[in-house]
C-alpha cells in the first residue's frame, strides 16, 4: 500500500489536567503514509490542528528508537498497540487498515495521574527505583571484572531483567493497576548477581513497600503484563521478587 495513503478516523483522548473529566475527541486524517510511525502519524495530526488554530494533542515522547519508553500509547486498547515487542514508536502505520478508527488513550492506572491528554506522570516508577538504593562496592582497587565467578545463566538473566525500560506498560496493562513485573525486573537484575547481594533483604521491601504505597495495585499473576512488556521480561521475574520479599521478611 505504499503508493496510497491512510483515509483514518481517529478518537483521541482529550484532558486538561489529572483535576478535569477526559472525554474523546473525534478528528479524520487523510493520506497518511503506511511507512510512518504511529508518532509521526501524531505529528501530522497536529500540524493539522495547529493550521486550524486548535489545541494540539498532547504526547510523550523522546528516542523515538524503542529506548526510553516515553512514548506509552494505549491503542484500540492495547498497550504499544497492535504488535508485539515494540514501543509505540516501533509501531508502523502499515499495521492498520484503510478507513479504519483508531482509539487513543493514555495509561489508565492510578499510579500514573494524566498530565494533559495522552501524557501521565510516571515519577511512580522513579520514586519506587530511588528506595532501592545502590550497591556496595569494594572502594579500593579496581576489581577485574573478570575475577568476579558468574554463571552465564545467571549474567543471561540479569541482562534480560536489566533490559526493562520502564515504560509503565505492565502497570497499565494489568487488570489489578499492579507494577509487580518493573519492581521484579529492578530487584531480579541484582539479585541474580553478587554485587547487589549486600542490600538484597532491604532492597526488596523498601521497593514493594513503596509500590503499594504508590496506589499501584496485587498481582494476581494473569500474565497480561509479560505479553504487553515491549522488552519480552518474563513474569518469573516476579516469582524470583516474590521470594526475595518472603526471604527478607523471615530474617527479620
Amino acid at each position: 500500500m505504499s503508493g496510497k495513503g491512510l483515509n483514518l478516523t481517529l478518537k483521541v483522548w482529550r484532558q486538561k489536567n489529572a483535576k478535569t473529566k477526559g472525554h474523546f475527541e473525534t478528528y479524520k486524517i487523510t493520506n497518511v503514509s503506511t511507512d510512518s510511525s504511529f508518532l509521526e502519524m501524531l505529528d501530522v495530526l497536529n500540524e493539522q490542528l495547529i493550521r486550524s488554530e486548535q489545541d494540539p494533542v498532547a504526547f510523550d515522547h523522546d528516542c523515538r528508537e524503542g529506548i526510553c519508553g516515553a512514548c506509552s500509547l494505549f491503542i484500540n486498547g492495547r498497550a504499544h498497540g497492535q504488535d508485539d515487542d515494540i514501543t509505540t514508536c516501533q509501531l508502523h502505520m502499515r499495521k492498520f487498515r484503510d478507513g479504519q478508527t483508531i482509539t487513543i488513550e493514555p495509561w489508565r492506572n492510578a499510579g500514573f495521574p494524566v498530565i494533559k491528554d495522552l501524557m501521565v506522570d510516571r515519577n511512580a516508577y522513579d520514586k519506587i527505583l530511588q528506595v532501592g538504593g545502590f550497591v556496595s562496592v569494594s572502594t579500593g582497587g579496581v576489581p577485574d571484572g573478570n575475577a568476579i565467578p558468574i554463571a552465564k545463566k545467571d549474567a543471561d538473566e540479569a541482562m534480560d531483567a536489566a533490559s526493562c525500560i520502564g515504560c509503565g506498560a505492565c502497570a497499565a496493562t494489568c487488570k489489578n493497576g499492579s507494577a509487580m513485573l518493573f519492581v521484579a525486573a529492578k530487584v531480579s537484575q541484582l539479585a541474580l548477581l553478587p554485587q547487589g547481594r549486600v542490600e538484597a533483604s532491604r532492597r526488596a521491601k523498601a521497593m514493594v513497600a513503596k509500590m503499594d504505597e504508590l496506589g499501584f495495585g496485587n498481582c494476581s499473576n494473569t500474565g497480561a503484563c509479560e505479553v504487553e512488556c515491549p522488552k519480552g521480561i518474563t513474569i518469573a521475574h516476579i516469582a524470583r521478587l516474590n521470594r526475595e520479599f518472603l526471604s527478607a521478611n523471615i530474617k527479620d
